[in-house]
């Protein structure tokens, strides 16, 4: 997985320094005291939206990866860097991918900067990578790795219980951060995770009516969260924080293999893929006739999307839609 360099982070970090980012945060003192959160990534950045609701007009709010780039391949620019030194509230996954932000945060020098790591309120319940039978193992192409260090999945947002927790826990925040609008934040709050509540409670029905519980993947895998939460079986040519792009030949058939074993009639892939892995598992399959279907991890949504009418509840009850078919 990548990680970046000592050399850029500091050279980025120098930047910063020369703009007068390390004097402190000056939101509370800049147009009119307006709230200034900075969240890494969408399903983070519409969570933020959906708590502060009406009052999100009056709050300068950024999503730091507009661009449609995927969280584990992530650079931060010296923008990026400055514009989380000027933040009232920063919103971040954690995780291997996000290891740039201890040193960003350090630049910042805002001690009354709160600072959200949702890896770490997660605790318990984060859980490891890990690699099922059939996997692509990964290749470490010369990196350190601590080996007693634990991985975690860093793709916690795709599991509807998980963004209950952490939805009341950035609400906390904000509550605390804008005490002048804490009752309304707690209300739509409230009213927010009633609704993913109820798309939880559509999943358990999803899952219960269906004939299978095991997924396929011709890609990475990032819904773990979401099987555990479901009970559901899966197999995949990669784990969901893999760097891998290439699936063996051995890979390539025990998933094909898999697929005529459990009769399974459909693949999945991320909303990213070019399909070219699933269509060459399927071709090595019995039937070859099995239907690619598509479920989207939000690793490329952008605010264009965001005034498309994109939500994170729109893209789970899409992935709901998906999981039905594949699991008929």
């Amino acid at each position: 997985m990548k990680k970046m360099t000592r050399v850029l982070l500091s050279a980025l970090l120098s930047v910063t320094f020369l703009s007068g980012c390390a004097g402190g945060s000056q939101a509370a003192e800049n147009e009119g005291n307006k709230l200034r959160i900075t969240a890494t990534i969408f399903p983070l950045y519409d969570w933020v939206m959906n708590i502060l609701g009406e009052h999100a007009g009056e709050a300068d709010v950024t999503l730091l990866l507009n661009s449609g780039a995927d969280l584990h391949s992530y650079q931060p620019t010296a923008d990026d860097i400055m514009k989380i030194c000027e933040s009232d509230v920063f919103i971040y996954v954690g995780g291997e991918s996000d290891e740039w932000v201890g040193d960003a945060l350090g630049a910042a020098g805002n001690k009354n900067m709160i600072v959200l790591d949702l890896l770490d309120i997660l605790g318990d319940a984060a859980k490891e990578e890990e690699t099922v039978e059939g996997m692509q193992e990964e290749n470490e192409h010369g990196d350190e790795h601590d080996e007693e260090e634990a991985e975690y999945d860093e793709h916690i947002w795709l599991s509807l219980r998980n963004a209950e927790m952490l939805v009341s826990s950035i609400s906390k925040a904000l509550q605390s951060a804008d005490q002048d609008h804490a009752g309304d934040y707690e209300k739509h709050t409230s009213n927010y995770i009633e609704k993913l509540k109820e798309l939880d409670h559509k999943y358990e029905d999803a899952v219960s009516a269906s004939d299978y519980d095991t997924l396929l993947f011709g890609d990475r895998f990032p819904f773990r969260y979401m099987a555990a939460d479901y009970g559901l079986t899966y197999y995949a040519a990669f784990a969901g924080c893999s760097a891998e792009t290439e699936a063996s030949f051995e890979t390539v058939v025990f998933l094909a293999k898999k697929m005529d074993e459990l009769k399974l009639h459909s693949i999945i892939t991320l909303e990213s893929s070019d399909r070219k892995l699933a269509q060459t598992i399927i071709e090595n399959t019995a039937s070859k006739d099995q239907q690619i279907l598509v479920m989207d991890s939000m690793q490329s949504a952008t605010l264009k999307d965001v005034s498309s009418g994109t939500s994170y509840l729109s893209i789970m009850e899409k992935n709901l839609e998906v999981l039905r078919q594949a699991l008929e």
